[in-house]
């Protein structure tokens, strides 16, 4: 009777899978439309406020290597749980505290904590699934998470300013908590159990793969970055900029249909190339024109370049090292973000200036680079472990 009431993804249902997505999403983008309110109505200046979000963002992407070698030790179901768990405790903390250092502690739990549910949740879908059916299963949780991203987004300024800040951080422990109740019953799936295995997740196929997701999120997630910011320096109002910006969540959701029926005609060192040729585009226009209408289709590109190329990206992730899966996947996301931050660290003194076009331009020349290395590289890869040619 259980296996008929859950999903492809072993014993996990796809609506509990989803909703994590949605909820690891939802709480990583939470903070950053609060921070004028966190100022406002707790005992944090802005600069404190905004020390919240980076100190999260770190522990967010540092913690992810050890959740990776923990899953592979112990098992993704036990990391999942205990994340959950510690998600709840920290979202619940963060409700209690109105001063600097204890927020700045608890935001750092939290983070690490939630930190460790997507990847398990990509561990989780390369244990499971292969083929087509997994790139479904990447492009539902694009989705999902996305959606997480925007409703944070558009909605958590408005509710910390005009209910109670105190409710954007415990929503995410109602969501945690409700998840831990529908695991409750859910047996472990079938992943074999064993040492530590960090030796096999550096190898010549993987580390190339984790500088290309560095470069990778150099481009997607710095240029994401700067798109509010554009925006207002083109003359668009911070309200409405915000608004705009939610351009990248249409272009991901759309994106992700798509790929649903992409993944049937082409392979995927054929959709990476895709994706990043989009990327391309989406930095080439804004570094032509930074102008509203066209920062806002660049956004609404960087969406659609997610969508399609990374999450064959994140398929590749998956395969590269199966016997380290889960250890693979973690190192794969901690270097996308710390590519991120490297990205916006060398481009800040531009931003300071309001030279986004010069930005949008290094965006140009760095997708360029990581279309053509993901490209040839998948294809050396595929072609050494004999993938076939159709969508692997």
């Amino acid at each position: 009777m259980a296996k008929k009431s859950t999903a492809a993804l072993g014993t996990i249902p796809d609506p509990v899978l989803r909703s994590i997505g949605f909820l690891a999403f939802f709480d990583r983008f939470a903070t950053p439309p609060m921070l004028v309110a966190l100022a406002t109505f707790t005992d944090l200046s802005l600069a404190q406020a905004v020390q919240l979000v980076a100190v999260y963002a770190l522990f967010y992407a540092f913690g992810q290597p050890l959740w990776g070698l923990l899953s592979d030790r112990f098992g993704r179901l036990t990391v999942l749980r205990t994340a959950l768990l510690g998600a709840v405790l920290g979202a619940v903390a963060s409700t209690l505290f109105m001063t600097y250092l204890p927020l700045l502690v608890v935001r750092a739990f939290t983070g690490f904590m939630f930190g460790a549910l997507y990847p398990t949740l990509l561990t989780l879908l390369g244990d499971t699934r292969t083929g087509i059916d997994r790139a479904r299963g990447l492009s539902d949780l694009q989705i999902y998470s996305s959606l997480g991203a925007t409703l944070a987004t558009l909605g958590a300024g408005a509710v910390a300013t005009f209910v109670d800040w105190r409710l954007v951080f415990g929503l995410p422990a109602l969501g945690a908590s409700t998840i831990l109740f529908a695991l409750a019953k859910v047996a472990a799936p079938p992943v074999v159990r064993g040492r530590f295995q960090l030796r096999r997740a550096f190898t010549g196929a993987t580390v190339g793969l984790y500088v290309i997701a560095l470069v990778e999120g150099m481009v997607l997630l710095g240029a994401l970055t700067y798109i509010v910011p554009a925006l207002q320096h083109a003359g668009v109002g911070i309200g409405v900029a915000g608004l705009l910006a939610t351009g990248y969540a249409v272009g991901v959701i759309l994106g992700a249909r798509a790929m649903k029926m992409l993944v049937h005609r082409f392979s995927r060192t054929q959709l990476i190339c895709a994706g990043g040729t989009v990327l391309t585009l989406a930095c080439g226009i804004s570094m032509l024109w930074p102008v509203p209408t066209v920062v806002t289709v660049t956004a609404t590109l960087i969406g659609v370049a997610n969508a399609v190329m990374h999450s064959s990206m994140q398929g590749w992730a998956t395969d590269v090292a199966p016997q380290a899966r889960a250890t693979t996947v973690s190192l794969f996301a901690a270097s996308l973000f710390l590519g991120g931050s490297l990205g916006i660290f060398a481009t800040a003194s531009l931003a300071e200036t309001g030279n986004y076009a010069a930005i949008f331009g290094y965006g140009l020349l760095l997708s360029a680079v990581l279309t053509a290395t993901a490209t040839i590289g998948h294809a050396i890869w595929k072609r050494r472990h004999g993938e076939p040619a159709t969508h692997d």
